[in-house]
């Protein structure tokens, strides 16, 4: 399935926060995990992961330390921090209203619910 590069933009700032919330990881396995979660239908690339993890580096939302992975690789590891948390609750209340919206929307125009997202 093809993804408008509009909806993976706007998705991918509380994407990413989401799942560093669950513990601290490195650019490459932020990727693997998107492609997981996602069922494989995003599939994100290192030029676009990088510049937003410098982008909510800069804006205080994620810190970064530096490790060696088990294979003696140097490997750039990313956490995020309270103000990352905050940010992260602030958009998951705005998708909450986005996808409300939509799902309203879509019943009055006599759509199916949507069944893959889980919003039936």
């Amino acid at each position: 399935m093809h993804i408008d590069k509009d909806l993976v933009a706007a998705a991918a700032t509380p994407l990413v926060l989401g799942i560093l919330a669950d513990g601290d990881l490195y650019g490459y396995a932020i990727i693997k995990r998107v492609g997981e979660l996602s069922g494989g239908d995003l599939q994100w690339t290192d030029g676009m992961l990088y510049p937003l993890l410098h982008r909510l580096e800069r804006l205080g939302y994620l810190s970064s330390s530096w490790g060696i992975s088990e294979a003696g690789r140097r490997r750039k590891h990313y956490a995020i921090t309270a103000s990352g948390q905050e940010a992260l609750a602030e958009r998951q209340q705005q998708w909450s209203v986005v996808a409300e919206t939509l799902r309203q929307a879509w019943r009055s125009a006599g759509q199916p619910p949507a069944t893959a997202t889980g919003w039936a």
